[in-house]
This record gives structure tokens, sequence and C-alpha cells, in this order.
């Protein structure tokens, strides 16, 4: 109580507060040094980030078993706390078409029961100590994360150790996630930001696996159960593409004995391909389709193409283009051309999905029906502009200015770091990638720049898909190529 009267009377008295306080400072203003030389520190410049190793000097370690399982661990004793992990090398890219989301499905498996424990049991002992455990699925990987107190290491890596070896795939947990599966894609089928992406991959990649999405489709999620969950998973989860991780309140020496303890004998085996590389041209020339949606009053806009891997040499230049044109939020050109100037739209963005195979490079929107057409020609002037022209120098410095200064506002923490650095060697990149990246990005240059545009921008055969009422858009777009019309 009386916090909040002290804070209702700090508000009742503001406005005298500042005059005061505005009084004294032009009084002091009179007084010399150093009172009318200090700047405010909201306008002084702010020092450039370091380019220095992301980890602390020593707090980092790797190893490799004579299996072949990579090890990486990040010390870090500030709080009594740990997360321990493996990730294999494999996920939703290595999946037969007729089975996609069969990587999604094996990894909500492993969570329903492992080793003597079913679901039930397995969730009450990670609950009991305060725990949590994640198993998930992407296009190029999957994982399985313990964490909890660092007292409890004993239990995280028990945990660990038998969801990751001995997942149990019961008759009833393997139904109900199934189930579970089915029904969300369902459901996603009503979301239009959802639906325009699952026709927009079909309308670049077709039946190559990046046509059909990462988590399957109804038709895939029908197929799976689990004698093919447990399949997929003796394949996948060999030594040999694994990376075992920590990080947080452990000694490296500890964590590599109990990784040798509990994976010691986890096997080699014959790693599974990854789905084969898509055509380097896609779409070969322009598509235009529209997802009929009568009963929208807001158009769902994708224009999309062939993109970049994950491994790509072009990825630094790259994403400083593609902050440009509608990565860079607010200071884009997307975003100042189709909502600043003309109004069409609240948000408007671009990205390179990067994936092991080159992921799609797309633009996205959404405006009300009437004016779709409108919305797409200036995505497509957009994307020729930064195709014909080279940008400014003052554009190439904001973006890469922009590039550098949120680098770390993913790696505030020990354990997205160790996923950043899991994530690199999923990808094959080097181990000093992170140190090295804030230099690599001031590297890039305006022709750089340019040349990305010249070289990765394609408006003239892209895919254009768009989600909404067919009667009132198909006349809008028919002079932008044949228009396929297509059910949800």
């Amino acid at each position: 109580a009386g916090a909040l009267t002290g804070a209702a009377l700090v508000l009742a008295s503001g406005c005298q507060l500042v005059g005061s306080l505005g009084a004294d400072a032009a009084a002091r203003a009179d007084l010399g040094p150093p009172f009318e030389t200090v700047p405010p520190a909201w306008l002084e410049t702010p020092p450039e980030p370091a380019d220095a190793p992301i980890t602390e000097p020593g707090a980092l370690a790797r190893f490799a078993l004579p299996s072949g399982l990579r090890g990486i661990a990040l010390t870090d004793r500030r709080l009594p706390y740990l997360v321990v992990g493996v990730a294999v090398r494999r996920g939703a890219g290595a999946e037969p078409v007729e089975h996609a989301g069969l990587a999604a499905y094996t990894a909500e498996l492993l969570e329903r029961g492992a080793g003597e424990r079913d679901a039930l049991a397995l969730a009450t002992l990670v609950d009991g100590i305060g725990a949590s455990l994640s198993t998930g699925a992407d296009w190029d990987s999957m994982s399985v994360r313990v964490g909890g107190l660092s007292s409890d290491v004993d239990v995280l890596f028990e945990v660990l150790a038998d969801v990751v070896l001995r997942p149990r795939f019961d008759a009833d947990e393997a139904a109900r996630a199934k189930a579970e599966m089915l029904a969300g894609l369902e459901q996603s089928k009503d979301d239009p930001g959802t639906l325009i992406g699952w026709h927009a991959a079909r309308a670049v990649y077709g039946d190559h696996r990046y046509g059909t999405p990462s988590g399957g489709s109804l038709e895939t999620v029908a197929r799976l159960d689990r004698a093919l969950a447990r399949a997929f998973h003796e394949r996948v989860f060999v030594a040999n593409d694994a990376i075992v991780f920590a990080a947080g309140d452990i000694a490296h020496d500890d964590f590599r004995e109990r990784v040798e303890r509990a994976f010691g004998s986890w096997r080699a085996g014959e790693v599974l391909p990854d789905a084969p590389a898509p055509p380097a041209r896609l779409p070969g020339e322009r598509r235009v389709v529209v997802v009929d949606e009568p009963d929208l009053g807001q158009a769902r806009i994708v224009v999309a193409h062939e993109g970049l891997a994950r491994s790509d040499d072009r990825r630094i230049p790259a994403a400083v283009m593609n902050d440009i044109v509608g990565g860079g939020g607010f200071s884009s050109r997307l975003m100042q051309s189709v909502r600043s100037e003309a109004g069409l739209t609240y948000g408007v963005w671009s990205g390179f999905a990067l994936r092991r195979q080159p992921g799609p490079f797309y633009v996205e929107t959404f405006t009300q029906v009437p004016q779709a057409r409108q919305a797409i020609d200036l995505v497509l002037t957009e994307l020729r502009r930064i195709r014909d022209e080279a940008p400014a120098a003052d554009e190439v410095a904001r973006a890469k200015s922009l590039r550098v200064g949120s680098f770390g506002l993913g790696l505030e923490t020990s354990a997205s770091v160790v996923g950043a650095l899991v994530d690199l060697d999923v990808a094959g990149l080097p181990d000093d990638a992170l140190d090295t990246f804030r230099g690599r990005v001031r590297a890039v240059d305006v022709e750089a720049v340019a040349e990305m545009g010249r070289t990765l921008v394609h408006p003239d055969r892209a895919a254009i898909v768009v989600l909404g009422p067919a009667s009132e858009l198909v006349p809008q777009l028919e002079d932008l190529g044949p228009v396929d019309v297509v059910a949800p």
C-alpha cells in the first residue's frame, strides 16, 4: 500500500517535478564546466560491437568419441542450472515424400515414454524435479533437450539417455499423437498465413520434399504409424551423425565422463541420405496461383522462387541485400513502399529460408482484396529495382549496422549460444562462424550487395500465390500470366 501511495504522489506531482528539474538544469548551465558540456547519454554514439569470441576463454569445450559422436559443452556457473541435449543431423528433409511429417511424429513420440517409464511416469519424473523435457524436428535435424537444476544432473542425463536411445513407441501414445497431428493440420487450414505458406511451397517445389510442409499433410500423416516411427528413429539416431551438448553449471571433464557412461555404447551406423537437391531454377517460368477462399476480405500474398542453402558462401551478402529489400523491418524498401507510402498493408517482409538444400526466397504480405494487384505490382517493382540498380552506399551501411547490432540478441543465454553452435555443426559450417560473423558482415560492400540482387532475385519468373476469393482476384491477375485456381 505504501508503494502504491508513493507512486501516486509522484504521478500527481509529475508536472511540478519536471518543471523544478528543468529550472535546476537551467541554473546549473550558468555554473560552467562540467555541467554544460555533458550531453545526454541517449545522444551519444554507441560503441561498435566488439569483434571477439562469443564465449569466454576456457568456457567452451569440444570432443569426439570413437563412435563419431561429437560433444559440445559451455560452462556457465552464474546459475545452478543445466541444459543437456542431443541433436542428430537429419530431419524432415530425410523423409520420403509419401511419409512427410514422419520426423515430427517421431520426435513427438520420443517424449511419450522411454526406458522403463511410460508417458505418465516420464512426465511425473521430469515435473517432480521442476525440469523440462522437449523434443523437436526441423528440415535438417531432430533434437532432445532436458533442462533443470544442476544438482539433478544424474536425473537429467538418465532422462536424456532413455529418450534418445530407448524410446518406447507405445501403441496408445502413437495413436494419440497421430490424432493430435491430424487435428492440428485440420485446424491450420483455417489460418491464412499457414495455408498460403503450404501452397507457395507447392507452387515453387512441386513434388520435391520441400513442396510438402515439414510437418506433413493430412494425406501423409494419415499413413504414419509407430512401426514407421521406430524404423525412422533407428536409421536417424546413429552416433556418428549426432551431437551431444550441454550449457550451464557443469565442468567439462564431468560432462565428458557422463557422456561416455550414458552414450559410450551408442553405435555408429549408415547415415540416412538427405532430400535430393531441387532443380536450380524454381519455378522455371512465372506461375500465378489463386487459392480460393470466398469468405476472406483480406488477401494473403506470397511471391517466391528458389533461394540459398544454409552453407552457401553467399549467405552473408545475401542477408544484407535482403535486409534492404524486406528483411530490415520498418527501414526496408518494401515496408516503405507498400506500407508507409501506399498504405496497403500493416506488414510486408522478405527472407531466405536456409536449409541443407536450397530453400526458397520469398516476399509475403496481406492487403484488402480489391488492392491485391496494386500490392503485387509494388512488390515486383522493388524486386526489379534491387535486381537492376545497385543500392546506395548509405542503404548498405544501415543494413550492415542493423545486422551487426542485432546479432547478439539471439545469443543472450548460454543455452542459445550452444544451440547456435549445434546449428553450425548440423549445417557443416566452420566452428568459428559466430566469432567471425560481425567482421564478415562489415566486409560486405555495395558491389557485393548489387551482385546478390542481380543473381538471386528473379521477379519475372517467380511464383505469385494469392489466398482469397477467386472471383475477385482472378480478374486482377490475369495479365500476369495464366492463373491456376486451386481449393484450400
